[in-house]
């Protein structure tokens, strides 16, 4: 013979063997339990873990595109420079500082969009180096050009003028 008990939470069958408390389902507490929460954690590391890697990518593509573009425009001053003159300017202030402007003021700040630019002429002719500040982290390659208006680069260092035309 089977008896049932009741209270205002829970049950209670008494039979021969056995002995059963059955909870009353509508109580539940609010809340995650702890297995869902720990899966949407793993669920946000793996976001993350695939998003860091190509944020970083597109700001190294971002800073190398920006810097062949100032290299370009040095390029484009240094040749009115000497159009102007009948000389190359032997540094970046001479560019910048000239009257009227060959190049913007922004030019002289160090870094530029990641690159640290290294300039030397002597008026006859000149090179440019772009290294990145920080390889591997705000570029992988570094940039060279010379009066030849070539732009050059090389992967993980500073390119020279044997290096691969861009």
């Amino acid at each position: 013979m089977m008896k049932v008990e009741a209270d205002d939470k829970n049950f209670w069958f008494h039979g021969r063997r056995s002995f059963v408390v059955v909870a009353d389902s509508r109580q539940r507490r609010g809340g995650f339990t702890l297995i869902e929460l720990m899966i949407v954690i793993a669920i946000i590391a793996v976001v993350v873990v695939i998003a860091i890697p190509n944020l970083l990518r597109a700001r190294i593509q971002s800073n190398e595109s920006a810097t062949i573009q100032n290299m370009r425009a040095i390029l484009s001053a240094q040749a009115a420079h000497h159009a102007a003159k009948n000389a190359y300017a032997a540094e970046m202030e001479e560019l910048v500082n000239a009257d009227p402007s060959f190049l913007e003021h922004d030019f002289l700040q160090e870094p530029l969009a990641g690159y640290v630019f290294l300039f030397a002429g002597d008026g006859e002719t000149y090179t440019i180096n772009a290294n990145a500040m920080r390889w591997g982290r705000t570029g992988v390659r570094g940039f060279f050009s010379d009066a030849s208006a070539v732009i050059r680069y090389k992967v993980g260092g500073p390119a020279d003028a044997e290096s691969p035309v861009l």
